[in-house]
């Protein structure tokens, strides 16, 4: 039993990933569950083509600076966070590249557990092969959660900024950047001290992607 529902997950999965490489995902399980608390929630996809390619970046120094480089998985981060949740020195953080929160947002639920994790593994290798990095980083950008019923850029930049994402400064698309690990917490257009000096890392971080030429896949 285990072995047949294993393989047709198996087939399920990939044929799923496959479907969101050709169309927009409409949904995921936390805009569900946001609606249901919030009464109703803020998004509205964006193409690739209607986003800066400033805010790329500036995700990319956020989030995942190896975002071009790598095949879905950090090994190395992933194996730290997982021995200190092992050694019980805290919950199961750290280690997720771009892939694999676009995996957890797309087709998971945001439980910390291993088996999770490895279903979270699994979908981020599927996407690797069938998307391409520009689909990946798109997908990722009209998802993300940048604030209490907000999700993805155009409709975080509408509220923090007015206007649509295409017209992001460096400034402002380091700021969103900035609150993708607390978006609930943290308001772009009004950081504190601390936030102020993580947008500045996040600049320097763009413009050295931008110089050495490693945010190529996402068009510079």
């Amino acid at each position: 039993m285990l072995f047949w529902w294993a393989t047709h997950y198996e087939v399920i999965s990939v044929v799923w990933v496959q479907v969101y490489h050709f169309t927009n995902p409409t949904s995921t399980w936390l805009m569900r569950v946001e609606a249901a608390r919030l009464g109703q929630i803020e998004a509205e996809w964006t193409g690739f083509d209607g986003i800066p390619v400033t805010l790329a970046r500036s995700v990319m120094a956020a989030e995942d600076a190896r975002f071009c480089e790598h095949w879905g998985i950090d090994f190395e981060a992933a194996q730290h966070a997982a021995k200190r949740y092992l050694s019980g020195q805290g919950r199961l953080l750290g280690g997720s590249t771009i892939t694999q929160q676009v995996a957890k947002n797309v087709f998971l639920w945001p439980e910390r557990s291993l088996f999770r994790k490895g279903l979270e593994f699994w979908f981020a290798v599927l996407i690797e092969i069938s998307w391409s990095k520009r689909r990946i980083m798109e997908v990722y950008l009209n998802v993300a959660e940048f604030g209490p019923g907000s999700f993805g850029v155009d409709a975080a930049t509408r509220e923090h900024f007015g206007g649509r994402a295409a017209g992001l400064s460096h400034d402002q698309a380091a700021r969103l950047a900035a609150v993708l690990p607390s978006p609930r917490r943290l308001d772009p257009a009004a950081l504190d001290e601390a936030g102020l000096a993580r947008v500045e890392q996040i600049r320097v971080g763009a413009d050295d992607l931008a110089i050495t030429g490693r945010a190529e896949c996402v068009g510079g």
